[in-house]
C-alpha cells in the first residue's frame, strides 16, 4: 500500500476547524437542509425558537396531566430515531402510552430535514424492518407520543434524557488504526448542553458506543461543572448503556427485544436506569445486565465488538492460504462448523464493514492513553489494533485479484468496465457504511477502472455522491486514494440488465439473496461475452466456478485455491475434445 496510505496530521488544524462547526447547535446562514430524497426544508430562524419552545411546552404539560414521563432522545439518526419510537411506544401495566418523547435534533443543514420528517410520521432512517416505519407513524400520527423539534429548551421539560449523539473515531492512515483519533466533540458539546439545562433529578442515559471512561471521566465531569454554575449542588445521574442495533429485517427487534448492560456513575442513577430499561425494552425475555460502573458497561461494547472484528480478521491469513495451496477455505469452514462449539465461524468476504466494528477496538486503544493516562498502548494491544488493520485493508486484495483475472483474458485494469455487485456492508441490508466494497471500488478507480455498481437495497451511495462531506469533511476513505473525483457522479444502478451490459468484469461483493442463483450461461449472455467473475464470499459453487471456465471466463475468489484445479480440468478436457 502506497498511494492509499496517507498521513493525515499534517491536516489536523483544518480538521478540528470541521469538528467545531459540526458540534454547532444554533441556526447557521445557510437556508436549507435537503433529505436524502431531494427534499428542501428552510432552516429556522432565530424568532421560530421561542415559539417552538411554546409549542413543544403545551405538549408536554398535556402528556404530564395524562401521568405521562417526558423523554428527550438527543440525535435521531441511526439508533436515536428507532430508540425514541420504541419509548413511545411504551404501555404501563394497564395498557396506557406511559412516555411522552421529544427526539432532538441539531438544526444543521446535514440533519435538520429529519425534524420535519418525523413529525409527518416518516422514519428518518431508511431499513428493510417494516416496523420501523410503522411504529413512528403510529407514535407521531395515531398515539402522538412522539415528536421532533430542534430547539434544546426541550431539556429543561425533560424527566429522562437520552443521548444518541454519534461518537466516532477517525482514522489518519488506511490500515494503521493507532495513528487515528476519537471524535468526541459533539458528545462533549451536547452534554454540556444537557448539563445547562435539565433538572437535576433528570437521569440522562448515554447509549453511544464511546471510549472506556468517557461516561465517568469525560461526561460526568461536564455534567457537575454545568451544575455548578447553576448553583445545584448535587451530583447527576448519569448512566450508561450500549445499543446493539443490527440493521436489516429485525431492526426494531434489535433494540427493543435483545439483551442490555447498564451502569450508573451512583446508586441512584443505577436504580433509575434500570427502572426506566426495564420499562421501554424487553428484559423480561431478554434480562438487562447491571454493571457495577459505567466504564464496565461501556468496555463491554468496546470488548464485544472487537471480539467479532478480531475472528473475522483471523480467517483473512488462511483465506491467503487457501488461495495460494489450493484449499477450499469455505469447504473447510462448512466442515469446522459441524462442531457445536464452533458453529458461529463466518467467512469475512472483502471486509466487515458496519459502523460498529471497524472502529470500536479503535476507541479502547485510545482511551487506553488519552482518558486513562498509559503509556504502553502499544505493548499492550497488539491483537485489536492489527485486526482493524486487517479488516480495512482486506478488500485490497480484491483489487488485485481483479486485476490478475483481467490480465489472464488479455485484458488491462485501466480502461476495463467492472461491475460491483453489492455496496451494501452485509447481505440483504442497505447499510453503506464501512462497507467492503468501498474500498474495492476506489482501489480499482485508483488503477484506471471504470466502475459501476448494483444493490437491490440501496439507491444513494452516499460515500460516494457526498464524498467531500460524508461523513464529514474531510474524513471520507476518499482521502486514501488518487483519482476520486469522478465518483461523485457515481450511481447505483438498478436494472440489473443495463449494470451488466457489456462489461469486462463482475464482482460479487456481497451475497445478497438475488445473486445467489446467478446462472453462468445467463451472466455470460447479458455481459454479452466472456467476463472475469471475481467471489468475494464463496458463493460460487464448484458447478458454477466449471460452467464460468467453460464458456471462457476467468474466475478468482477470495479463500478458494481450489479454483486453479478446476480451471486445469476444464482445459484438459477441452484439449481432449479437441485431439
Amino acid at each position: 500500500m502506497s498511494s492509499q496510505i496517507k498521513n493525515c496530521f499534517a491536516s489536523q488544524e483544518s480538521l478540528q476547524s470541521e469538528k467545531n462547526k459540526s458540534i454547532e447547535l444554533t441556526p447557521n446562514s445557510i437556508n436549507f437542509s435537503v433529505s436524502p430524497e431531494g427534499e428542501e426544508f428552510p432552516l429556522p430562524e432565530s424568532d421560530e425558537y421561542a415559539e417552538e419552545f411554546k409549542r413543544v411546552k403545551d405538549l408536554v404539560d398535556k402528556a404530564r396531566e395524562e401521568g405521562k414521563e417526558i423523554v428527550v432522545v438527543m440525535g435521531v439518526g441511526f439508533v436515536g430515531a428507532v430508540m425514541a419510537a420504541i419509548i413511545a411506544d411504551t404501555k404501563d401495566e394497564n395498557g396506557n402510552y406511559s412516555k411522552f418523547v421529544i427526539g432532538c435534533q441539531r438544526p444543521s443543514t446535514r440533519s435538520y430535514w429529519k425534524i420535519p420528517l418525523l413529525n409527518r410520521g416518516q422514519s428518518p432512517v431508511k431499513s428493510e424492518d417494516k416496523e420501523v416505519d410503522e411504529i413512528i407513524k403510529r407514535c407521531v400520527l395515531e398515539t402522538k407520543t412522539l415528536v421532533a423539534t430542534y430547539t434544546n429548551e426541550c431539556l429543561k421539560l425533560a424527566d429522562v434524557v437520552v443521548v444518541d449523539i454519534q461518537c466516532d473515531y477517525v482514522k489518519c492512515e488506511l490500515g494503521n488504526v493507532r495513528t487515528g483519533e476519537a471524535d468526541m466533540a459533539a458528545l462533549e458539546a451536547s452534554m454540556k448542553i444537557i448539563g445547562e439545562n435539565i433538572c437535576p433529578d433528570c437521569l440522562v442515559l448515554i447509549e453511544t458506543t464511546v471510549a472506556p471512561g468517557t461516561t465517568e471521566f469525560v461526561a460526568l465531569p461536564l455534567l457537575k461543572k454545568a451544575f455548578q454554575k447553576r448553583g445545584i449542588n448535587s451530583t447527576p445521574l448519569l448512566a450508561h448503556s450500549f445499543e446493539r442495533v443490527m440493521p436489516g429485517r429485525d431492526y426494531v427487534a434489535s433494540v427493543r427485544d435483545f439483551w442490555r448492560v447498564c451502569a450508573g456513575c451512583t446508586d441512584e442513577a443505577r436504580v433509575k436506569v434500570e427502572k426506566f430499561l426495564s420499562e421501554v425494552i424487553n428484559t423480561k425475555d431478554y434480562p438487562l445486565t447491571i454493571m457495577d460502573r459505567p466504564i464496565e458497561s461501556e468496555t463491554a461494547k468496546i470488548v464485544e465488538n472487537s471480539y467479532r472484528a478480531t475472528i473475522l480478521a483471523f480467517l483473512n491469513e488462511w483465506s491467503l492460504f487457501s488461495e495460494r495451496n489450493g484449499v477450499d477455505l469455505i469447504k473447510v469452514i462448512n466442515a469446522i462448523k459441524m462442531r457445536p462449539t464452533h458453529s458461529n465461524i463466518i467467512f469475512p468476504g472483502p471486509g466487515i464493514g458496519g459502523y460498529c466494528l471497524p472502529k470500536d477496538g479503535g476507541l479502547g486503544y485510545w482511551s487506553y492513553k488519552h482518558i486513562l493516562g498509559f503509556e504502553d498502548g502499544d505493548e499492550v494491544f497488539k491483537i485489536t489494533p492489527t485486526a482493524i488493520d486487517v479488516n480495512d485493508t482486506r478488500a485490497l486484495h480484491v483489487a488485485e485479484l481483479t486485476r490478475d483475472a483481467l490480465r489472464n483474458m488479455g485484458h488491462y485494469i485501466a480502461g476495463a468496465d467492472v461491475l460491483v455487485c453489492g455496496a451494501s456492508y452485509r447481505q440483504d441490508v442497505g447499510d453503506t457504511r464501512y462497507s467492503g466494497s468501498e474500498i474495492v471500488v476506489r482501489k480499482l478507480t485508483e488503477m484506471g477502472a471504470e466502475m459501476r455498481v448494483h444493490d437491490p437495497y440501496v439507491d444513494h451511495w452516499y460515500e460516494m455522491e457526498n464524498q467531500d462531506t460524508y461523513p464529514a469533511s474531510g474524513q471520507s476513505w476518499k482521502r486514501f486514494f488518487r483519482n476520486q473525483d469522478g465518483l461523485a457522479e457515481l450511481k447505483i444502478e438498478s436494472d440489473f440488465s443495463t449494470a451488466i451490459n457489456d462489461i469486462e468484469a463482475l464482482i460479487l461483493a456481497v451475497p445478497h439473496k438475488e445473486y445467489l442463483n446467478f446462472e453462468p450461461e445467463t451472466i455470460v449472455k447479458m455481459a454479452g461475452g466472456p467476463i472475469a467473475v471475481i467471489d468475494c464470499f464463496g458463493m460460487l459453487s464448484d458447478e458454477d466456478i466449471r460452467r464460468y471456465f467453460e464458456l471462457g471466463c476467468e474466475v478468482k475468489a477470495l479463500g478458494r485455491g481450489h479454483i486453479q484445479q478446476i480451471k486445469k480440468e476444464v482445459q484438459k478436457r477441452k484439449l481432449q475434445q479437441n485431439s
